[in-house]
């Protein structure tokens, strides 16, 4: 009789299968719950055509490899911060989903080579959730572990994130760490560890090779292509998520990536970018929580922002259509959106357009609907992104009160949020 942990060759009706018997639920007992040699977990039906055979035993299923910190003498020293999310997470073996590694030990277990690439000289856990479950406070955590960890001899650190809200955290990052003089390296996994497709492994390893770079900015690290050939150096506030599950899910928008990184080749794309010096590196976290991101859509009824003015929000960024458009001039003069963005306006709220589109820039005066909104108070954008937008507003806030200079700092382009010049080759990169 197959036992818990045993390895197993399967007959059934659905074919020949090899792997490892897993616990199976309450409700189960009639299913034979399989991790196959992929990392996929199949369940077969049990009845009398089901053939079994044993052919290992003794697989420890609860017991997570640890591997501890070994200096490297000779190479870049870099600091990791783990925060959690899938490329953190194995099977939990008893429910068959999957949960956050508690020890950052046993996630550099899932990827030991990286260690022949630079000489982690710390890795340390702020904390352990999902991404969806990120807050600014979170946001400012992750900037103060980053400053100290720069501010103490590491030439980069790699920060590991749940991918569902990874490129809100690169925005977040980019704007807070103020005087940033070595690169930053954020990176996650759409697959986890315990699978044959784990994807984390290699980005791992292209953002230890991006550490050692002379780019001294704050990048998203993630697959380039589904296969495992290289990764993306993407600008943080340029990144975005296209994908629920494909490995190479993000993709830099109105810009080129910084570099592509394979296992043993960095090739630099766009040479736009900050070179590393010594300056000490500043966690300037203050951040007004009070600001939304609010999507447009035709018939969207403008009562919405009723909600934010009534409870006092202090800044709205509205995804508008095309160049930049929301409702003005309906049949039904009651779905306009403007007498409502002028309510806004006038509460003291500072009402930004960000492009729906994504790719390309607003423009205020192309149309006279736009210049109605445009003269009614509305900051237009330019080409940055939705997400990028609502970060840039709360941290902006963060640090003034007074709207004329909001409005100066959120049009600046501080940290290549804004790109006047989009190269024609950055579409669908």
């Amino acid at each position: 009789m197959a036992k818990v942990g045993d390895r197993v060759k399967v007959e059934s009706k659905a074919g020949m299968h090899e792997g490892i018997v897993l616990p199976s639920q309450e409700d189960q007992k009639n299913v034979l719950m399989l991790k196959l040699n992929s990392g996929y977990n199949i369940g077969i039906k049990l009845d009398k055509s089901v053939k079994i055979k044993v052919i290992g035993s003794g697989t420890k299923l609860e017991k997570f490899p640890i591997v501890n910190l070994k200096e490297n003498k000779g190479l870049p020293n870099i600091s990791l911060v783990t925060t959690g999310g899938t490329i953190g997470s194995r099977l939990d073996y008893k429910t068959g989903a999957v949960h956050t590694l508690l020890k950052p030990e046993e996630f550099l277990a899932n990827v030991p080579e990286l260690m022949q690439i630079v000489n982690l000289k710390k890795i340390s856990q702020p904390f352990a959730i999902w991404s969806q479950d990120m807050t600014y406070v979170e946001w400012q955590k992750i900037a103060q572990e980053v400053a100290k960890e720069l501010n103490s001899g590491a030439e980069g650190v790699i920060v590991t994130h749940g991918t569902d809200t990874l490129h809100y955290t690169a925005a977040a990052l980019s704007f807070m760490l103020k005087s940033l003089s070595k690169p930053v390296a954020l990176t996650g996994g759409q697959r986890s560890s315990d699978r044959g497709s784990f994807d984390g492994a290699l980005n791992l390893i292209c953002a230890a090779n991006y550490c050692k770079s002379e780019i001294a900015e704050v990048s998203l690290i993630m697959h380039g292509e589904d296969a495992d050939t290289y990764c993306l150096a993407i600008r943080g506030t340029k990144a975005r998520k296209f994908h629920t599950s494909r490995r190479d899910a993000f993709r830099p928008i109105n810009d080129l990536p910084f570099a592509k990184i394979w296992k043993d080749k960095f090739e630099l794309v766009n040479p736009n970018y900050k070179r590393r010096t010594n300056t000490k590196v500043i966690a300037d976290t203050k951040f007004e929580p009070k600001v939304a991101l609010v999507k447009y859509f035709p018939g969207a009824d403008p009562d919405i922002l009723n909600y934010y003015i009534g409870k006092k929000y202090k800044g709205i960024v509205i995804e508008a259509t095309g160049l930049g458009n929301v409702s003005t001039n309906p049949l039904n003069k009651k779905t306009s959106w403007l007498p409502m963005l002028k309510k806004a306006i006038d509460r003291g709220i500072l009402v930004c357009y960000a492009p729906q589109t994504l790719y390309g820039q607003l423009h205020q005066f192309a149309y006279s609907s736009l210049r109605i909104q445009h003269d009614a108070g509305v900051l237009y954008l330019g080409d940055m992104l939705p997400e990028t937008a609502l970060v840039k507003l709360g941290w902006v806030l963060g640090h003034t009160k007074k709207l004329i200079e909001a409005k100066q700092l959120m049009l600046a382009n501080l940290v290549g949020e804004l790109n006047p010049r989009i190269p024609e080759e950055a579409f669908l990169y």
